[in-house]
């Protein structure tokens, strides 16, 4: 029998007691420092195998992945088999790589254990986003040492599957083109208050929000998906941004949510985000404009609470983990949902085809 993660049973109360008292001692020396990582690189797709100008993708999308327990073991497992049958030609990983903490360097063995031995066989790259256990200062998923993230980085360059030449960037492959997001800085748990590179009118994010705004507009893909970790509309227990996990100002990603509004919304077709352990297919969530709320953060771990059906979703799965899959042409895209149960496998559970 697998346990459900502590952070997702029985302990929310303790953590935003611990969270809101938090508020008033952020912007603390573990925030603090300029990233050493800043707008992407076109020429580091050139060391990875990227399917280049491609008509057709097949993407395996996964999110809060990496505990190299017997649940992640099960997951990669089912989209082996699937990759067997009908091989994908990269993968997406929504954040929280590293549990639960985060990595301590770029040649930590958590990064054998947790990424690259789970995914033996999928061999394709891995299109890496940061997450906030990622970016661990005091506490498991606190957010509050942004730097460390920049170790994941530098793994780039160590592993063939991982590709994170940036904390931000793109990778534009034809027919679709993926925007990596990092809003950490706007949704850390510990705020970087008195840092003027990480806080939400900083640097690190006045140039994130220039680089989206440019390579959106500029973009020639026929689907455009950005990808963080932190979703903006969720059903799931760490809620929506502006509302997550019921903390106050600035605890509750409110700023996260108007980063989304003002640079994400109506600029792309998907918005596909982890951060809260389920599988939710979202339709016409206000705000996004058009944009589609895709959550798929169950590869590891399950919250295995009901939804607050605070956002009209198409599908949810918050009892099992799962991952989806991607098949992207000229004309469609079909999202499959699998849900997986460890000892029994995995099985569809829904499937829709969005057209131009």
């Amino acid at each position: 029998m697998i346990e459900n993660s502590p952070e997702s049973v029985g302990t929310t109360p303790n953590r935003r007691t611990f969270l809101a008292g938090a508020a008033t001692v952020a912007g603390t020396a573990a925030v603090l420092g300029a990233s050493g990582t800043l707008a992407p690189e076109a020429s580091a797709a050139a060391r990875f195998p990227l399917p280049k100008n491609a008509d057709r993708l097949r993407v395996l999308v996964t999110g809060d992945a990496g505990t190299g327990d017997q649940a992640q073991y099960a997951v990669t497992t089912a989209a082996r088999k699937l990759h067997a049958a009908a091989p994908f030609h990269i993968a997406l990983g929504l954040g929280d790589n590293i549990y639960e903490s985060g990595p301590n360097g770029p040649d930590d063995a958590q990064f054998h254990a947790k990424f690259e031995k789970p995914n033996a066989g999928l061999d394709f790259p891995w299109l890496m986003a940061l997450g906030n256990h990622d970016n661990t200062a005091i506490f498991p998923g606190d957010g509050g040492w942004l730097l460390r993230g920049d170790d994941e980085v530098k793994y780039h360059s160590r592993s063939r599957r991982w590709y994170m030449p940036s904390r931000f960037y793109s990778v534009d492959l034809g027919v679709a083109e993926f925007f990596i997001v990092d809003l950490n800085p706007l949704a850390a748990y510990i705020p970087p208050f008195l840092s003027p590179e990480w806080e939400p009118g900083g640097h690190y994010m006045t140039r994130q929000a220039r680089w989206l705004d440019k390579a959106l507009a500029s973009s020639s893909a026929t689907w455009k998906f950005v990808c963080t970790h932190h979703p903006y509309a969720n059903n799931g227990p760490h809620g929506p941004a502006g509302d997550y996990d019921g903390l106050p100002a600035p605890l509750d990603g409110a700023a996260a949510k108007t980063f989304v509004e003002r640079h994400i919304a109506g600029r792309a077709q998907f918005l596909f985000s982890g951060h809260d352990h389920s599988q939710q297919v979202l339709e016409n969530v206000p705000g996004l404009r058009g944009t589609r709320q895709i959550v798929s953060g169950a590869a590891a771990k399950t919250v295995n609470k009901a939804s607050s059906k605070r956002f009209r979703a198409r599908y949810e799965n918050l009892r099992e983990r799962g991952f989806m899959a991607l098949d992207i042409t000229e004309s469609a895209v079909g999202l499959t949902a699998y849900e997986v149960s460890p000892g029994s496998g995995s099985r569809k559970t829904f499937e829709t085809t969005y057209r131009r």
